[in-house]
């Protein structure tokens, strides 16, 4: 598949790029995408809510009333899961969520939502270019010579590029990563894919 390298004016620049087949031409295997995403998700999670058991609350061990002929539940010191201020029963403790999956699968993953967006035409090949210093309007204006304004947008660049990357941070529905970095999420999540010609190179060596 091949697609024209635009310049940040949204004109062709007369080159092209050949996108791999390996990589953007396969048949989207749907369940390691769910798996890749499931795992993402699960790595957000924080883990650490908690709730504190019984033998963590501070108060007297002393028995409050009979054990029988009350009329309601038995129960024992003031630490018991029936009374207000009582500890909680099979509370949440600290967790890990995260979840390992082996290269392979998340590789392939990759390039099934790789080869999704090629099929849906939604992938924008544009040259390189910085900024002097990070300006949001600077970075609008490329995104509506791009013709891709209105839309999640992830723009993938070659090695860190600090100024473009502060200059589209407070865009919402707007991301710039580095293409060493990029995870089926990601892509997924994104209506639209804007690689850097170089980025193109970098994903090559990455899944290809």
């Amino acid at each position: 598949m091949e697609l024209s390298v635009l310049n940040i004016k949204g004109q062709e620049t007369g080159r092209k790029v050949v996108l791999n087949d390996a990589i953007y031409g396969i048949e989207p295997n749907e369940h390691v995408v769910y798996l890749a995403v499931k795992q993402y998700m699960a790595n957000q999670r924080q883990g650490n809510a908690k709730s504190k058991e019984r033998s963590e609350i501070s108060g007297s061990t002393r028995k409050l009333g009979r054990q029988k002929g009350g009329g309601g539940a038995r129960h024992g010191d003031i630490n018991s899961p029936l009374l207000r201020g009582g500890a909680r029963v099979f509370g949440p403790t600290p967790r890990d969520y995260s979840f390992k999956l082996n290269k392979k699968v998340k590789d392939l993953a990759r390039k099934s939502v790789l080869s999704d967006k090629a099929r849906e035409n939604a992938i924008v090949v544009v040259e390189d270019f910085n900024f002097e210093a990070p300006k949001t309007k600077e970075f609008l204006n490329i995104v509506k010579n791009l013709k891709v304004e209105g839309k999640k947008l992830l723009l993938l660049s070659s090695g860190t590029n600090n100024n473009v990357y502060l200059s589209a941070r407070n865009l919402q529905g707007t991301e710039v990563l580095e293409a060493e970095k990029v995870n089926t999420y990601k892509i997924l999540n994104a209506d639209v894919l804007v690689l850097t010609e170089n980025s193109v190179a970098v994903i090559d060596k990455i899944l290809g």
